[in-house]
């Protein structure tokens, strides 16, 4: 199964969009609703905590890699040009 024209129909791409953010909404829903049974730290009982922190640290890693990416990695046009 290819999934190459989910990622290019803007059609599509717009119901996973939607999709993604309903299952952010639900498991964080879940979170408000499910009991913790060991609580080890302070962060567990902040409700929706493990989501938020996910996804910061994910967008952190995104925006760390582009960077180094772009800064140390990425040559110039002309760098095999005598």
């Amino acid at each position: 199964m290819r999934f190459g024209g989910v990622f290019e129909d803007p059609k599509k791409m717009k119901v996973l969009t939607r999709l993604v953010y309903a299952a952010m909404v639900v498991f964080i829903a879940i979170d408000f609703v499910m009991p913790r049974h060991h609580e080890e730290f302070f962060w567990d009982r902040i409700p929706g905590f493990s989501s938020a922190f996910g996804l910061a640290s994910c967008v952190v890693l995104i925006v760390v890699s582009k960077t180094i990416g772009k800064f140390l990695l990425e040559k110039k046009e002309d760098y095999y040009d005598d």
